[in-house]
C-alpha cells in the first residue's frame, strides 16, 4: 500500500520537480517577496501543498529507513559485515583500475623499463667483473702481488728469528705459519 501511494505521488504532474534547486536558485527564490503578489486563496493552496510535500518527505524518510533496516537484516543473514564490504569494494575498485587502458599502458611501460634496467645492471656487473679479471692479470697487479708476498715472507722470517718460542707456539696452535 505504501509503495502504491508513493507510485501515485510520483506520477502526479508538478508534484516532484525533475531538476533540483541549485544554491543560486534558492538564493533567488528567498530574495523575492511573494507575499504581496499572491492572493489569500493562493497562499492557502500553497500552504496545503507545502504540508503535502512535508508529509511526502516524511513518508519517504520512513520508507528509506525501513529499506535500510531491511538491507541491514539481509546483510546480517548473509554474513556481510563492514569489513567484508570494504574488502569487496577495494577488490572491485582495484580490478576496475587494472582493467583501464591507462593502467595497462603504465604497467607495460614500467615493466619494459624494469627489464631494460635489469639488463643494464647485469651488463655493468659483467663489465666490472671482466675489468677486475683483466686488472688481476695485468703486469702491474702481478708485480704488486709479488711485492706483497715478498714483504709478508720477510716479516715472517724476521718475526721467527726475533721470537723463536712464539713461532713454535703459533705453529702448533693455529697453523698460521705452516
Amino acid at each position: 500500500m505504501l509503495e502504491q501511494l508513493l507510485w501515485e505521488k510520483r506520477n502526479l504532474p508538478g508534484l516532484l520537480e525533475t531538476q533540483p534547486l541549485h544554491e543560486t536558485d534558492e538564493e533567488t527564490v528567498t530574495d523575492i517577496d511573494f507575499t504581496s503578489i499572491i492572493s489569500e486563496e493562493e497562499k492557502e493552496e500553497l500552504k496545503i501543498e507545502l504540508a503535502k510535500l512535508e508529509d511526502e518527505i516524511s513518508t519517504l524518510r520512513q520508507v528509506l529507513a525501513a529499506k535500510e533496516k531491511h538491507l541491514a537484516e539481509i546483510k546480517q543473514k548473509l554474513g556481510i559485515n563492514l569489513m567484508n564490504e570494504l574488502k569487496q569494494n577495494f577488490s572491485k575498485s582495484w580490478h576496475d583500475m587494472q582493467t583501464t587502458s591507462a593502467y595497462k599502458k603504465t604497467h607495460e611501460t614500467l615493466s619494459h623499463a624494469g627489464q631494460k634496467a635489469t639488463a643494464a645492471i647485469s651488463n655493468v656487473g659483467t663489465a666490472i667483473s671482466k675489468k677486475f679479471g683483466d686488472m688481476r692479470n695485468s703486469p702491474t697487479f702481478k708485480s704488486f702481488e709479488e711485492k706483497v708476498e715478498t714483504t709478508i715472507t720477510s716479516l715472517k722470517d724476521s718475526h721467527v728469528q726475533a721470537f723463536p718460542s712464539n713461532y713454535e707456539c703459533l705453529k702448533s696452535d693455529s697453523g698460521v705459519f705452516s
